[in-house]
């Protein structure tokens, strides 16, 4: 019997009580079992382990957080002190993501995954999409059930010939919002998957890698089993980590790890 893909997915940072706490949200690790997947929560890592790590992974699912990425990683000062940041996971998944990517291993990103992605290759977030003109408002409403705040919020429409539309086919879906910053400069090379009716980018891939990969502004984990557009994203996520692995591991036998 096949081992399942290993997908990593790196944690948060959280200080509860007075300790410090490595912390994923549970339903990305469900999220990732539906893809036929085992989930595997990394701590904060030294750059040195970035390879020793990727070389037992299948695929890397970047969550959603709280956290907003440090805004001086595309040049720019913080606006809203109030606001919090994860600094300890920018070290070291800013400088992860290009080196998945390059090395062809299935990536999912999702909110924050979708913007550390994107300043990872060396573009720039609006800090405040409510904020600039023309922008509609993205956020979720802070005071509401998550029912509510997770509940369907506007259509994306799917951009012709890329990943999505692969994986959905062309025309709307329908998505939920919970997100204040969102993508201002595109980096380089990357090809718009979906956009809001704002105009505002809802997903990109980046065509030049060699494995699936997509990034999505919105939370597709949430409820995951219940959608069916989650599902197909999952699934072809999975399909991707299957495939990574049947090929990765026939030729390296001795990367699979012990169970």
């Amino acid at each position: 019997m096949k081992h399942k893909p290993v997908v990593l997915i790196p944690a948060c940072n959280r200080v509860l009580g007075q300790h410090p706490f490595h912390v994923a949200g549970r339903k990305y690790a469900e999220a990732v079992r539906l893809a036929g997947c085992l989930p595997l929560v990394v701590p904060a890592i030294a750059l040195d382990e970035v390879d020793d790590l990727l070389d037992i992974a299948d695929g890397v699912l970047l969550t959603g957080s709280p956290s907003n990425v440090h805004p001086t990683h595309f040049g720019e000062q913080v606006l809203d002190d109030t606001l919090p940041l994860d600094p300890e996971r920018d070290r070291w998944t800013l400088p992860l993501i290009p080196r998945v990517l390059g090395r062809g291993i299935p990536m999912f990103a999702i909110c924050r995954g979708f913007q550390e992605t994107n300043v990872a290759l060396g573009g720039s977030l609006h800090q405040a999409v409510h904020a600039v003109p023309g922008q509609h408002d993205h956020r979720g409403a802070s005071d509401a059930a998550p029912e509510v705040t997770y509940g369907p919020a506007h259509p994306v429409q799917v951009m012709p010939g890329g990943v999505l539309e692969g994986i959905l086919g062309h025309g709307t879906v329908e998505v939920n919002s919970v997100h204040g910053q969102g993508v201002n400069r595109l980096a380089d090379g990357l090809r718009v998957e979906a956009r809001a009716p704002d105009g505002l980018v809802e997903a990109f891939s980046l065509p030049r890698a060699p494995a699936f990969n997509l990034c999505v502004q919105w939370h597709p984990e949430w409820q995951a089993a219940s959608n069916p557009v989650s599902m197909r994203l999952f699934q072809a996520f999975g399909a991707a980590c299957q495939s990574y692995r049947d090929r990765h591991r026939a030729r390296h036998p001795e990367s699979v790890p012990d169970r």
